[in-house]
């Protein structure tokens, strides 16, 4: 056991500021009365010592106070995509069996059971008080894989993956606690969390927002002074859209993850100031794996494998072995056994070799790699040069089923008005070999992605399957 960061922060900096949310300023002072509160109405609905509690929320500040009260219960958070079906809800309900489950206010229809959000820490009583203390090897929260291949699993992860994560974090972007954090990525997915679980340890500042919108994103990064970001490639681009100017002052460290970037946007955006890191990670390692180093980001990887995590490549996959590896795949003893190998490393699915300085390139996930007449493509390579055809917006490759082939590659595009299938074939064969240039293209208005901006693989392969 160790006191609780929240805690610690409230003790020794009660005024700083630590949230912005909903309108409303935060001080470590106010989080932590907060936290207290949810965390006695935890234990007063007996939710502790392992007992799952399901959330199903956008952005707001009741996560923070939910996150580490649960931490304080030794209860463990189930977060819930606000972007699923009824019948996914029950799912993943039925896999999970929460004790409690907590709805925002406007989404209780959404699923079969559930008490208010808003007012669960609200209801009147006295209640035991909880100490302000976490447990590292316990579990802290179980999140669902994005599923982007077709495989959804629960993914157990403890409070010391979280707070391994937060250190290895700091070593490689620092940890003062003047650090303002913008939290547009949702907290239902491993980024969101590992993001407010840094700031409690380092003592930053969080600026929540409900989502990633551009105009939004460009305007708090000015309005409050924002240090550190955390985007998809396609956010990436909007923001730059949006924002015609040089980046902000202030703004520090840009981390680019969720699939790999084209070079042109990185190029893009460094020449106008923004300091983009690329990193590589994954939900079975708590976020981050390894990101690049604000001295030598150049975008060619994802840089160094952070302070304590192990990479390595065998038959072509990225393996990893570190603190941040989660305990394993709730409930799924056959998914576990084929995750590690006999000397415990992580098998992470991912393609991608380690450079001569020891930095992780990803080329692709196994599981997207096409394979045309026994040639490998790497969707990410032809969706680069693809991107750097003026007058595209977005882009993603994949393979589609061909009798003669095995697989041909097929294209989907979101461009604006001029780019055709024929200029964007002849733009490939200019810098591609020919077996690697797309036989298949669809013009889009916009391409299948997870409420975590990535490309959605199946709904990809589905779309480019479709007759014209």
């Amino acid at each position: 056991m160790r006191p609780c960061p929240v805690r610690t922060q409230a003790l020794t900096r009660p005024e700083a500021p630590a949230l912005v949310a909903g309108g409303r300023r935060f001080t470590w002072a106010e989080v932590d009365v907060h936290v207290s509160r949810w965390a006695a109405r935890l234990l007063a609905a007996g939710v502790r010592d392992g007992a799952r509690v399901a959330v199903l929320s956008h952005n707001r500040a009741e996560w923070v106070w939910l996150l580490h009260a649960a931490a304080r219960t030794r209860a463990v958070l189930v977060p819930l995509n606000v972007r699923w079906t009824a019948g996914e809800f029950d799912s993943a309900l039925n896999r999970v069996a929460p004790a409690l489950v907590l709805v925002e206010g406007g989404l209780e229809g959404r699923v079969a059971r559930g008490v208010n959000l808003e007012s669960f820490a609200e209801a009147p009583g006295d209640f035991e008080p909880c100490p302000a203390e976490v447990d590292d090897g316990a579990g802290r929260a179980w999140l669902f894989t994005s599923g982007t291949t077709g495989v959804s699993r629960v993914v157990e992860l403890t409070g010391g993956n979280f707070s391994a994560s937060a250190r290895a974090s700091a070593l490689n972007l620092g940890s003062e606690p003047g650090q303002a954090w913008l939290g547009c990525l949702p907290l239902f997915h491993v980024g969101g969390l590992a993001l407010l679980t840094r700031a409690a340890e380092y003592g930053a500042r969080v600026v929540l927002q409900d989502g990633f919108e551009p105009v939004q994103v460009a305007a708090a990064l000015e309005r409050e002074r924002v240090t550190h970001l955390s985007v998809v490639p396609t956010g990436l681009r909007r923001l730059l859209q949006v924002h015609a100017g040089r980046a902000p002052a202030t703004l520090r460290a840009v981390l680019v993850g969720g699939g790999p970037s084209p070079l042109g946007l990185l190029a893009e955006a460094r020449a106008r100031g923004w300091p983009v890191l690329q990193t590589y990670g994954l939900t079975e390692a708590c976020s981050q794996v390894a990101t690049e180093r604000p001295g030598e980001a150049d975008g060619m990887s994802s840089g160094r494998p952070l302070a304590g995590t192990e990479v390595r490549v065998v038959d072509g996959e990225l393996q990893v072995r570190g603190p941040t590896v989660m305990r394993g795949y709730a409930g799924d003893a056959a998914a576990n056994a084929r995750a590690f190998t006999a000397d415990g490393w992580l098998r992470t699915g991912d393609l991608g070799e380690l450079d001569g300085s020891g930095r992780v390139v990803v080329h692709a996930r196994r599981t997207d790699l096409v394979l045309t007449g026994g040639e490998n493509v790497y969707p990410a390579e032809v969706e680069a040069v693809i991107l750097s055809l003026p007058g595209v917006e977005d882009a993603a490759v994949s393979g589609v089923p061909d009798e003669e082939w095995g697989q041909r590659v097929a294209a989907a595009v979101v461009s604006t008005a001029g780019v055709t299938p024929a200029l964007l074939e002849q733009h490939c064969r200019a810098h591609l070999a020919g077996y690697k240039v797309p036989r298949r293209w669809k013009v889009v208005p916009g391409l299948p992605r997870n409420a975590g901006g990535k490309v959605d693989r199946v709904a990809l392969r589905n779309l480019l399957q479709k007759p014209d």
